[in-house]
């Protein structure tokens, strides 16, 4: 049902990160090797409710496919009727399920991984779903319990499966732990070979040797990259590369890193149209971007008060002749 699991295929997604997945990053990373793209999640109220910030955060282009659609809340019916009007305006290739968000103010509106304690709810909403959008496939993304005296991830697996769920991708973290503490990759496994259904391990994968260990140890059908990402699209056609010949690719050099920054800012303000604005949104991402450059502190500082492109370029150019002169 989904192709990009065919024929032994390991497909890589780019994990749905909310103010990170959007359009523009998402096609840096498809530029990069991720085959499989999910939106940032959004809010089924606000599908329902056909809230016009909502909807924006549906678009994409035809570049992306495969890509999801992934929508959180807690009510079987208007998740249903957001799944139906999502695939009504924007034909994505599979609506996805967040039942692992651990932020407060989605949990506190009995979504995300809220439904990880409640499996009554997680099943009607879940079935709801893929009988309201067939034959559309529908994938969920969980993680490994509520906490640790809740681990319960078989078990939702096992159960999203018998509904009709298409693929499911584990987070190997409770809900308690935030993104605090190591993943268990252990629990991935046992999810992974307790379900026929193909499994995605996220949680943990910095680099394409993370990648392919995960892999062998844990019997994953595909791995999903949230946070490496951020600092280093390219993280996926390095595990590409990786995965095909055992040869680990040395790190892209800094001009080549500081193109993309530079690309990823111009088309953020592009899409944006206000300079200034773009640019403050865009301080977060290049403070991830420092990640792994030399002198990132300084980088750091210095991109908290970025307002403009030509600041960016400024910094840029700086950046690279100290490069040079300490080669």
């Amino acid at each position: 049902m989904l192709s990009w699991f065919s024929n032994g295929r390991f497909p890589l997604y780019l994990a749905p990160m909310a103010g990170v997945s959007d359009k523009i990053f998402r096609q840096l990373c498809k530029e990069r090797g991720a085959d499989v793209l999910v939106t940032e999640f959004v809010s089924s109220e606000g599908v329902f409710r056909r809230n016009a910030r909502t909807r924006g955060y549906l678009d994409f282009d035809a570049i992306e496919r495969p890509i999801g659609v992934q929508l959180f809340g807690g009510n079987a019916e208007h998740m249903a009727e957001a799944a139906r009007a999502v695939v009504e305006w924007v034909q994505p290739d599979f609506i996805d399920l967040n039942f692992g968000c651990p932020v407060n103010k989605v949990v506190a509106k009995n979504g995300g991984s809220a439904l990880l304690k409640d499996c009554p709810t997680l099943g009607t909403v879940a079935e709801a779903v893929v009988r309201a959008v067939a034959p559309l496939p529908v994938t969920a993304k969980i993680r490994t319990g509520w906490d640790d005296a809740t681990v319960n991830a078989v078990r939702v697996a096992q159960l999203l499966e018998s509904l009709g769920i298409a693929a499911l991708a584990v987070h190997g973290r409770t809900r308690a732990q935030g993104y605090s503490g190591a993943a268990d990759w252990d629990v991935i496994a046992q999810v992974a070979a307790a379900v026929s259904i193909p499994v995605i391990g996220n949680g943990d994968l910095f680099s394409a040797a993370d990648v392919a260990r995960r892999r062998t140890e844990s019997g994953i059908a595909g791995a999903m990259i949230g946070r490496a990402a951020m600092s280093s699209p390219w993280i996926f056609s390095q595990t590409k590369h990786y995965l095909a010949t055992s040869e680990l690719l040395p790190p892209p050099e800094p001009a080549e890193k500081w193109a993309l920054i530079q690309r990823h800012c111009e088309l953020a303000v592009a899409e944006c149209g206000v300079e200034d604005l773009a640019m403050r949104s865009m301080r977060g991402r290049l403070m991830a971007y420092s990640k792994g450059l030399p002198g990132s502190k300084l980088l750091r500082e210095r991109f908290q008060r970025v307002s403009t492109l030509q600041e960016v370029e400024e910094i840029a150019s700086l950046h690279l002749a100290t490069c040079l002169e300490a080669a």
